[in-house]
């Protein structure tokens, strides 16, 4: 069960109900139940696209957001990664065994030199790479401060504008507009 404290909060029966709606959607939600209608050991089928994965040498992940253990977990679980990055929060702890994943904790909302740092692992990793390797991509929520390149300005620049936007409520698509702008990796740079 997700809802830890299910039992105190369920005290009615439309609160039991509420919180069982809930703990389904957060049940099928999970990464270990999602990856899987998605990557198979011998491939990745997105909608009518389909990856044979046999055609890789070797087969990496790079993982950023708040949900990037739990989701490079599942992935490995199904596909033998060789090595890989993980970005998560600060204060978040990595379940992943062994040491072929480097693990970096940044901050979120609002970048650090652990964000700045992460990204710059990240770009060597997909720089080191050969045209016969794979590199499966994992991003959930918060991905966009827990890795940030800034562009054309400091990170102390790009804290502060957070600082605004946060401040200003500004939506996350609005958040996510500006940062690409002032990034050298969002809005597909990273892969370019």
């Amino acid at each position: 069960m997700i809802i830890q404290n299910f039992k105190e909060l369920a005290n009615s029966d439309k609160k039991k109900d509420c919180l069982e709606i809930l703990e389904a959607g957060l049940q099928a939600a999970k990464p270990e139940n999602i990856i899987p209608k998605f990557v198979m050991p011998n491939k990745i089928k997105i909608n009518n696209n389909e990856i044979k994965l046999d055609k890789f040498s070797n087969i990496y992940s790079v993982a950023f957001g708040k949900a990037a253990d739990s989701m490079t977990r599942a992935l490995n679980a199904i596909v033998p990664i060789k090595n890989g990055i993980v970005v998560i929060p600060k204060g978040s702890k990595s379940t992943i065994k062994g040491k072929k994943f480097q693990i970096f904790n940044s901050r979120h909302p609002k970048p650090d030199k652990t964000s700045v740092k992460a990204a710059k692992e990240v770009i060597k990793f997909i720089e080191n790479r050969r045209n016969d390797e794979l590199v499966i991509f994992l991003v959930s929520g918060g991905g966009s401060s827990l890795l940030a390149m800034p562009n054309e300005i400091t990170l102390d620049d790009k804290i502060h504008v957070t600082n605004l936007l946060l401040k200003s409520g500004a939506t996350i698509q609005e958040f996510n507009c500006v940062r690409k702008h002032l990034s050298k990796i969002k809005g597909g740079k990273l892969v370019e």
